[in-house]
């Protein structure tokens, strides 16, 4: 699962593999079906990547790796909780999520289980008369306890899932960050550590706002329209996320979605045309809001996206990019498509820079972000119900 987050470069996550004999822990990454391939209309300049088969090592002939030079230009985060590749792709930042939770549930002997364990085992929690009260209170605990082991093992952030139950309701988000923050308080991680991960409903998007306003740093997800991206950057959000294979993935399966055929139409890949715009506004118009990049599924995607604040990328890519070497004068023709000096030239439409608010957002969302939105929260609703289910199971815990 994913995210922590320095100021890129300079300054996630899904899955990795793992054996239960070294009690470490697997969550599988989202298979993604093949990429929809785009005729570019614009002419790029031509980014080389060399071949690894060309040397016998880089650390014997004082060559870097693609990894390296793409970093300079990005954050690429690791797109795993990383145990057994720890050392490999080391994370700088995590997620803690209901998915999260199943994978520690379902492998009984995984070093989070003593987390869930003990959320299970919390007299606060247990005392609770009302069983839907204290069941809650157990998923918050499991949480915050694997969210506090996940601190101390990366360097950055950790990005604390907010109950996609609540996606509509902004005094609900807001109580629940609260009572994630209050929780985290008492192990002593810090608030500063933190990123609380929220649907991009404008429900959402407000509670983002007012727990900005507050000092406390908020995460939207399932952002899959330039007006969700801007309206979260308005409300002073700290880090909006964008998956952009989910956005090809639509394109190629659907039609009718303005945003989107208007950058096909130019020859372009809508997800990557989605980031480039986000991230354009985000830096002329001097909003605080970093973008990260999700659901990349190649070396040429995130490519095309240096310059963005942070790229999450899967194992397979991040090996390859290791794997590839690049020549000292070779690293300069990487480019760096993402600036903020590109951004100042960027045009925008009248409509494009209204102030955002609930009717104008609504009427701005077309049918790939409304329905891959609906699906996204679907998912999070029954990996959170399935993870209630599998505590009911289990509690109370053998010796407590």
């Amino acid at each position: 699962m994913s995210l922590s987050l320095q100021s890129p470069p300079t300054t996630f996550l899904s899955s990795s593999s793992s054996s239960l004999a070294k009690s470490r822990l697997r969550f599988a990454n989202v298979s993604s079906s093949s990429a929809l391939l785009f005729k570019f209309n614009r002419s790029f300049p031509v980014i080389r990547a060399s071949s690894s088969s060309s040397f016998s090592s880089s650390l014997d002939t004082g060559l870097s790796t693609e990894l390296d030079a793409v970093s300079t230009f990005s954050e690429i985060v690791p797109d795993t909780v990383i145990f057994d590749d720890f050392e490999r792709f080391p994370p700088t930042a995590a997620t803690v999520s209901s998915s999260l939770l199943l994978g520690i549930l379902s492998l009984p002997d995984t070093i989070f289980r003593n987390a869930v364990d003990m959320a299970l085992a919390d007299s606060g929690c247990s005392g609770l008369d009302n069983p839907e009260l204290r069941l809650s209170c157990f998923c918050n605990k499991a949480l915050v306890n694997v969210g506090g082991d996940l601190a101390k093992l990366v360097p950055g952030r950790v990005s604390t899932e907010v109950d996609a139950r609540l996606a509509y309701d902004t005094h609900g988000i807001i109580r629940r960050v609260h009572d994630l923050l209050k929780l985290y308080n008492e192990i002593d991680v810090p608030p500063e550590r933190l990123l609380f991960k929220i649907p991009s409903t404008w429900q959402g998007i407000e509670a983002s706002r007012l727990l900005e306003s507050e000092g406390i740093q908020t995460h939207l997800t399932f952002v899959y329209s330039f007006a969700q991206a801007a309206a979260a950057a308005q409300a002073g959000t700290s880090v909006i996320q964008i998956f952009v294979g989910r956005v090809r993935d639509w394109a190629r399966n659907h039609s009718g979605d303005p945003e989107i055929e208007a950058a096909i139409q130019r020859g372009e890949d809508p997800g990557l045309v989605l980031v480039t715009k986000a991230y354009n506004y985000i830096h002329k118009y001097g909003h605080k809001s970093k973008l990260m990049a999700a659901a990349v599924r190649n070396k040429q995607d995130l490519f095309s996206l240096l310059g963005v604040d942070y790229i999450i990328a899967p194992l397979k890519v991040l090996q390859s990019l290791k794997e590839s070497v690049t020549v000292p004068d070779e690293k300069y023709s990487y480019v760096r498509r993402l600036s903020p000096q590109s951004a100042a030239t960027y045009n925008f439409t009248a409509e494009e820079l209204t102030n955002w608010d609930q009717l104008s957002l609504a009427s701005s969302m077309g049918p790939a972000s409304v329905e891959l939105l609906a699906a996204g929260l679907d998912g999070y609703v029954n990996q959170g119900k399935r993870v209630e289910e599998l505590l009911v199971k289990i509690w109370p815990p053998p010796n407590v």
